[in-house]
């Protein structure tokens, strides 16, 4: 079987470098081209197809800031390794082999590593080897949709309709707004942005505040600029009710979750992530943080149990009229989680090296922690 790379995000000004790689196995997947020469609306549509029925699929993301620090060759490098890594996590536990890699464009990424004997470079390979192109969409796809979330989180730099590439209009915006972690502060033309960051001078008109680009978009925005949202956040489900009366039930011998009749967004939120935790814990998991937040992600629970990382995705529901927590779970929730764990490990290299393993967990308010699931 062939495994297809392609990288996506090599020249825009903002934003992550990104890696695909699929293995296709037995899929075929009609329209599958390059995804430069693909509608918006059909890459997603075969994304979507591609993530569903392909062997095994992944995505290795280089931030900005990982990418200023060690250089645009580097950096494609790291991105090919850790979509490979993946890669070879999957086919060992899918009992899967690939006996070929083709990697778009001329330069072999996986040169001086036990993989290079297996790799064929090709230009333009995106636009003739299935995997090849497959790869090239999950690519884009991923990163125009982090790109567009970032939109809503940096408002004024068009992020959402450029996805970072030096246009005219974000150009102007640079030059009134300043530079924002997305930026490529290596890159020629924002050189002077990181002199003045050396100097002690602000290099962005925007607060430096961790925040969670996950997050809805408008309350993200109202972060960044320092607004209010405490009276968001402590919206009741029921408009403002408090009342603490609560009923505790059992399910096969564990716990529900007591919750007052109308608890607040925010200690729903807690209250299912604490019941999440112990359940790991009573699992023989070790709990290394919860709520780890940067400005691009957050994860629930980061936790350790017979050497594995595991990143938990916490989904609480009141009932399943409308699925569980699980069902929240999407392909593009999955590019997310891999991506916030990548980004945990680049800035905690201690764990570099770890297996790892994505988690969700569906919380249910009347039954309690339902049986994890590995999502990746």
């Amino acid at each position: 079987m062939i495994l297809g790379i392609d990288e996506v995000g090599r020249g825009p000004w903002a934003g992550p470098l990104v890696v695909g790689a699929v293995i296709l196995g037995g899929a075929e997947i009609e329209g599958l081209d390059d995804s430069k020469k693909l509608t918006k609306k059909r890459r997603e549509v075969l994304d979507e197809a591609i993530c569903e029925q392909s062997a095994a699929w992944a995505l290795g993301w280089v931030g900005a800031g990982e990418l200023d620090d060690v250089g645009m060759s580097q950096a494609l490098r790291l991105a090919t390794r850790r979509a490979v890594k993946q890669i070879q996590s999957q086919c060992k536990e899918k009992n899967l082999a690939f006996d070929e890699i083709i990697i778009d464009g001329t330069v072999n990424f996986l040169a001086d590593t036990a993989l290079e004997q297996y790799v064929t470079v090709m230009a333009k390979a995106d636009g003739l080897i299935p995997s090849v192109s497959a790869a090239s969409i999950i690519a884009k796809v991923a990163r125009d949709q982090f790109m567009a979330e970032q939109d809503a989180l940096y408002p004024g730099y068009g992020f959402k309709s450029n996805a970072g590439y030096g246009v005219a209009k974000h150009r102007a915006a640079i030059e009134q707004l300043g530079v924002t972690p997305l930026h490529r502060l290596s890159f020629a033309p924002l050189a002077k942005y990181a002199n003045i960051a050396k100097t002690g001078g602000t290099s962005s008109s925007i607060e430096e505040t961790e925040t969670d680009s996950l997050s809805p978009p408008t309350e993200a925005v109202k972060r960044s600029r320092g607004a209010d949202v405490s009276a968001e956040r402590s919206r009741s489900i029921s408009g403002g009710d408090t009342s603490e009366e609560c009923t505790l039930e059992e399910d096969d011998g564990e716990p529900a979750i007591c919750l007052p009749v109308s608890f607040t967004t925010r200690a729903i939120g807690d209250a299912g992530e604490q019941t999440a935790a112990d359940w790991l814990a009573a699992d023989g998991h070790e709990i290394i943080v919860r709520n780890w937040r940067t400005r691009y992600c957050e994860i629930d629970i980061i936790s350790m149990k017979d050497d594995v990382l595991y990143f938990t995705e916490v989904k609480y529901r009141k009932n399943d009229d409308f699925g569980d927590g699980l069902a929240a779970i999407t392909a593009k929730k999955q590019r997310q989680m891999r991506f916030a764990a990548e980004l945990f490990i680049a800035k905690h290299p201690q764990h570099e090296g770890r297996d790892m393993r994505m988690l969700a967990v569906a919380v249910d308010g009347n039954q309690g922690v339902k049986q994890p699931v590995v999502v990746d």
